[in-house]
């Protein structure tokens, strides 16, 4: 008879009671499968399987064809499938730049289109006159705020003055005995003059500040959003002349997908151009109605604080003050210590 196979040889391996091979037959056991296996296949090349003693293939060693390098290119060359979740970032920034750079163009034709006169223009007659009204009147507070904080400077210059003739007079005063008292009413009226000064020019900067505040924040903000809406405006006009063009144009089957797509945008723009137009109407009004109460109040302090102290009237000045609750600085109270200014 021929030699018996490996996988007989394999199945009369003894075993003791416990499951475990002899330590006696385990050399000779490696001996006869390495040369009872076929040549060119090693151990790494088989596939051993264990079972349960019950079973009948108790330690059965099943050698097998070794995978060839043509079986296993053909096994990668497959068709790979990527999950939906695993996107290239790459590949959605280049995205975002053609759609910017597509947007830009856009936007860029419609422009120059309108500044040649060749491109047609959507324009609210009633927003836009608003809009030019506001440009114009921050133009006219920028400069009322420029022309009161020159005359702070100027006041600031003599209320500083007068205090320091005060002194002077003051210190005549004690040294000039022959002249004590015409030192000492000139004293006591520029150092009254000077108190005054300083309750004015506590009204005169609380009134710039409002004004500033006015001029180079709400109104500001406001005109954030016209520049915004002026954005959203062109860009609307811009997909609105590329949809009458190819609505103008052929229709056949490759523009008919165009067109849908620019109908699309178009829809896109036009209720961002409704949205931005909106918030601009209901800005402008209540930025009317809060420039009208801030500048009330402040043109009021204004003229009651100037008319107070031109006519000496002290206590009207500091009832101005009370009136509009501005708390005048102590004079030196945020100047810097001598050590700081080292």
């Amino acid at each position: 008879m021929a030699q018996e196979s490996p996988k007989n040889s394999a199945a009369e391996i003894p075993v003791t009671s416990n499951g475990q091979l002899e330590d006696s037959h385990e050399h000779s056991f490696n001996r006869d499968l390495k040369y009872s296996l076929p040549v060119g296949l090693g151990l790494s090349e088989t596939k051993i399987t264990s079972r349960g003693f019950d079973s009948a293939k108790e330690g059965v060693v099943e050698a097998g064809p070794f995978p060839s390098k043509g079986s296993r290119a053909q096994q990668k060359s497959g068709p790979v499938v990527l999950a939906d979740e695993v996107k290239n970032p790459a590949m959605e920034k280049l995205e975002l730049v053609r759609k910017w750079s597509l947007n830009t163009y856009k936007c860029t034709r419609q422009i120059i289109s309108e500044k040649l006169g060749r491109g047609s223009r959507t324009v609210d007659l009633e927003l836009e006159a608003q809009i030019d009204i506001l440009r114009d009147n921050k133009k006219k507070y920028e400069h009322i705020l420029r022309l009161a904080q020159t005359l702070s400077t100027q006041l600031f210059q003599m209320v500083h003055t007068q205090r320091q003739l005060g002194d002077a007079f003051a210190d005549l005063s004690l040294k000039s005995l022959e002249l004590h008292e015409e030192f000492g009413y000139n004293a006591d009226t520029q150092k009254l003059l000077a108190k005054n000064g300083e309750t004015l020019l506590g009204a005169i900067n609380f009134f710039i500040a409002s004004v500033n505040t006015l001029v180079n924040k709400t109104i500001e903000d406001t005109l954030l959003t016209v520049k915004q809406y002026e954005s959203a405006r062109i860009e609307y006009d811009a997909y609105r002349t590329d949809l009458e063009e190819l609505n103008l144009g052929p229709r056949d089957a490759n523009t008919l997908p165009k067109i849908e797509q620019s109908q699309q945008l178009f829809q896109v723009h036009k209720e961002k151009y409704d949205k931005m137009r909106n918030d601009v109407s209901i800005k402008l009004k209540f930025l009317e109605e809060n420039k009208v109460k801030v500048l009330h109040n402040q043109l009021v302090l204004f003229h009651n604080a100037i008319a107070a102290y031109f006519a000496g009237n002290q206590k009207q000045l500091e009832q101005t003050l009370k009136q509009f609750h501005i708390k005048l600085k102590t004079p030196g109270a945020d100047a810097p210590s001598w050590l700081e200014e080292q």
